[in-house]
């Protein structure tokens, strides 16, 4: 090395990789997604944290059932999310001014509004109707089942504020219900009434939903559709073999991150079965969450290279996705296999134990995730339906045949999250198949 190179200070030597990190996407964006997606894993860390605490284990685990059908409405989007992102995408780019898509997305929106008010309408119904569960009681698990179902409504509009390059006001609106809720979690160890909590959890909701909705309607993102049915139904029309593609990957999906909140306490029981699986797939899932901050900033860049058959920028701009995505996942894979057992135990306090094999699964499963993550996100916001429909089916099926086998076999709560594992490992080298055979190809071609 020359004498002049090693002079240069610390701070030229970051300048290079600093100027090509700039070169693929907005630094300051990146920073924000990285601050909510850390925000999004602490806050299901801090309700585990107090829920612990604050609950005793069954009634625990009963939240944890209620939280997870709340996310499961997330079936319901049938992929229209996503496809409402290509959409937006397209017009944006194009400049078009047509009010089509934006009404569209309005109707989308408040067609998951109206399906989450329904679900915590069932919701309140079947546990009133509880021998055990008095109103008050089942008031609470509505309000806690509408708190985890509004991410539905959400996950449209983060999308269309994307599309629409908004993503750094969507963004300061998600810090600050991130923020909000993980403070007013904290509160219930200082004395907060858990009802009070409920209430101000989803009033925090109302404020954010609509600061983001009247953003978007005055950048001409959402526009009032003319009748709600006929808006929907030539949504349907124009993009629906889109739809049934996406439908097809979203509702995969979610059965395949859900499916065990539901066979664990059937077949293993309540309690410690089942908040054992809820701490090893809050980190498996919050991962997910983290990602979204090393992949989200890219989709602009990938998008635009993309149409422009720029085939090096492409790789180049996911290339950066899947580094920045590992940085964080081989740190929390080193804590977990140096520390995992400690952190278990002061999350959960006495509610359970997680056992040490299950850590090196939780590994597995994070190594797993981030292969498939990069794939698939790419893969959904350029379009390629087909080929995530097919894998998220396969992977459905597969985890099914996994799970019977599991019972038949008489495993305990950690032979079933190794069966889990292993599935979806085959599942990752699928979409990464898909990746290589999809956008990179479509990309190279003249």
């Amino acid at each position: 090395m020359s004498s002049q190179a090693q002079a240069l200070p610390p701070s030229s030597a970051l300048r290079r990789p600093l100027r090509l990190l700039a070169s693929v996407l907005s630094l300051r964006y990146f920073a924000l997604r990285a601050a909510t997606a850390g925000g999004a894993v602490a806050f299901g860390l801090v309700q585990t944290f107090v829920f612990a605490r604050v609950l005793d284990p069954q009634e625990f685990s009963i939240y944890i059932l209620i939280g997870t059908f709340g996310v499961s409405l997330w079936m319901f989007d049938f992929g229209a999310g996503v496809v409402l992102f290509v959409r937006q995408r397209e017009r944006h780019l194009s400049g078009s001014r047509d009010a089509t898509v934006p009404a569209q997305s309005s109707a989308v929106a408040i067609l998951y509004a109206g399906i989450v008010a329904a679900g915590t309408l069932v919701c309140y119904v079947a546990m009133a109707a509880r021998s055990d569960t008095s109103a008050i009681e089942a008031f609470d698990y509505a309000l806690f089942f509408a708190f985890a179902a509004l991410n539905l409504v959400w996950f449209p509009l983060r999308n269309v504020s994307n599309a629409v390059d908004e993503f750094i006001g969507f963004e300061v609106l998600e810090a600050v219900r991130r923020i909000g809720h993980i403070a007013l979690t904290l509160a219930l160890l200082a004395g907060l009434d858990f009802v009070a909590f409920l209430i101000a959890a989803n009033a925090l909701w109302a404020l954010v939903f609509a600061v983001c909705i009247v953003r978007l309607v005055r950048v001409g993102a959402l526009a009032r559709p003319r009748g709600l049915g006929r808006t929907l139904a030539r949504f349907w029309r124009g993009n629906r073999a889109e739809i049934l593609r996406s439908g097809n990957f979203s509702v995969a999906e979610i059965a395949i991150y859900n499916f065990p909140y539901f066979v664990v306490p059937a077949a293993f029981g309540l309690g410690a079965p089942t908040i054992i699986l809820d701490t090893v797939f809050k980190v498996f899932r919050g991962a997910t969450l983290v990602y979204a901050a090393g992949l989200d900033p890219l989709v602009p860049k990938q998008t635009r290279a993309l149409a422009e058959r720029d085939a090096p920028t492409l790789k180049r701009a996911t290339l950066t996705a899947f580094i920045l995505c590992a940085i964080p996942t081989l740190a929390l894979c080193g804590i977990l296999l140096v520390a995992g057992d400690h952190l278990f135990a002061l999350l959960l306090g006495h509610a359970a134990t997680v056992p040490p094999a299950a850590t090196k699964v939780l590994v597995v499963l994070l190594l797993a995730n981030l292969a498939q993550n990069v794939a698939s996100n790419l893969l959904q916001h350029t379009g390629f339906f087909h080929e995530i429909a097919h894998v998220a089916t396969y992977l459905a099926i597969a985890m099914a045949a996994m799970t019977l086998a599991c019972i038949a076999a008489g495993v305990g709560i950690v032979g079933f999250i190794a069966g889990y594992a292993g599935v979806y490992v085959a599942g990752a080298a699928l979409y990464a198949h898909a990746l290589w055979r999809g956008p990179f190809r479509v990309a190279r071609s003249d």
